[in-house]
Parts: structure tokens; C-alpha cells; sequence
């Protein structure tokens, strides 16, 4: 059985302003079901960017991506975001909540796009997301009213309301004190283990680094190990 959940295959990307630039070289790689994987490098390194195309959102490149088995190259915008809500979570090192809905709310959006469970069942679906990540007391609190590392958690649990393939995360540690950012590696390392859930991070952390299964480093558009 393939337990392949991304595939890229020969992946370039280039600038073209201010002049012509070649960001991501040539890159083939796969991430496998349930692994905790990071991306590291220096700034400039491409690592984010590399991030945006195997997400979808950004979508001028050359070569193939293929994420649970579909390849998404050459689809039209409405299909990938459609493929987006449905496969794949996101978490921002800016949380990117609604201040003023509840937290619950704020877990219940993606769902309430993909129209898979009533209101009710969405609800319930949210309030156990938030159980998971121990934030269910602040459910009907508004985002805006939550601690830094509570409102990364809701984050998450929005990340995750849609039983996503992949989870896919820029930075999810960058506005966070050291606290807070040992609490979302141990979050991190509990969906991954317990749930199976794939993950894809981008960091500067190195000890977030250090707790993923894989550690994929980049300079210069390429990847020197993986």
C-alpha cells in the first residue's frame, strides 16, 4: 500500500521581478502518512516558498504536485481551493483569527465552507477539537480575549476541524514566547502520533526542529538533505 501523501516531483519556481530569479531548483521529494516533517534554512533559503507551492496557493511553477494521490498541477482556482478547505489545514505564526467571534466560531469556519455536517454536528466537531488541544473552556470566549498560546491553539483546532490529509504551518512558533512554543511542539507532537496526522512546518526553531520526525533543509532553492 502507498503511503505516500505528497509528492513533488521537479519543482521550480522563479522570480521575475526585479529581474529574473531562480527560487526553488529542481526539487523532488515525498512526505509520508503521519509524519512530522520541518523545513529549515536561512532566510532567502526558499523554504517558504517551497511551502506556498506544496500548499496550492501558489500556483506559477513548473513540475507536478500531488497531494493524496491527486494530482493538483494545471487545476483551476476554484478546484484548489475547493481541494484546499476539504485536504489541507493551515496554521500562520500569526494566528489569523476573527478577534471578535467565539473561539468556537472561529474553529467551525472551514467546516461550515466544505457543508460536509449540520450546523450541530460542526459545532460538536469543534467543541472536541478544542477538548483535544485543552482550550475547550475558552470556547465561547472571543479569539481576541485569549493569550497568545490559546489563541495558537485555536489556531489549530481550526487547522484540524476538517480532518485534513495534511497540516501545513509557516512559522507556527515565531510569535510565541518559549513557553507557549514548547506547549504547541508538544500539540504538534500528540496530532502527529496520536492522530496520524501529517504535518509539513516551517521554522527557524531549532529545538521545533529537533522534535519532528524529518528534517528537510534548504539553501538556495535546493535541498541539502532530507
Amino acid at each position: 500500500m502507498d503511503n505516500t501523501v505528497l509528492r513533488a516531483n521537479s519543482i521550480n519556481k522563479y522570480f521575475y521581478q526585479p529581474e529574473p530569479f531562480h527560487v526553488i531548483k529542481d526539487i523532488s521529494m515525498e512526505i509520508n502518512k503521519g509524519e512530522f516533517v520541518s523545513l529549515i534554512g536561512k532566510s532567502g533559503s526558499g523554504k517558504t516558498t517551497f511551502l506556498y507551492v506544496l500548499s496550492t496557493l501558489d500556483t506559477d511553477y513548473q513540475g507536478s504536485l500531488e497531494i493524496n494521490h491527486k494530482t493538483l498541477t494545471g487545476k483551476q482556482i476554484d478546484e484548489l481551493a475547493q481541494f484546499r478547505n476539504e485536504h489541507i489545514g493551515f496554521v500562520f505564526q500569526f494566528h489569523y483569527l476573527l478577534p471578535e467571534f467565539s473561539s468556537i466560531k472561529n474553529v467551525m469556519i472551514p467546516a461550515q465552507k466544505l457543508k460536509r455536517y449540520s450546523v450541530g454536528e460542526i459545532e460538536e466537531r469543534a467543541y472536541q477539537k478544542l477538548k483535544m488541544l485543552d482550550v475547550h473552556e475558552q470556547a465561547l470566549k472571543p479569539a481576541g480575549k485569549l493569550s497568545g498560546g490559546q489563541q495558537q491553539r485555536v489556531a489549530i483546532a481550526r487547522a484540524l476541524i476538517n480532518d485534513p490529509t495534511v497540516i501545513m504551518a509557516d512559522e507556527p512558533t515565531g510569535n510565541l514566547d518559549s513557553r507557549n512554543t514548547g506547549e504547541v511542539i508538544e500539540v504538534f507532537k500528540h496530532i502527529s502520533k496520536d492522530l496520524n496526522q501529517t504535518i509539513i512546518a516551517v521554522t527557524h526553531d531549532k529545538d521545533f526542529a529537533k522534535n519532528t520526525d524529518r528534517i528537510i533543509e534548504m539553501s538556495d532553492g535546493v535541498i541539502l538533505k532530507k
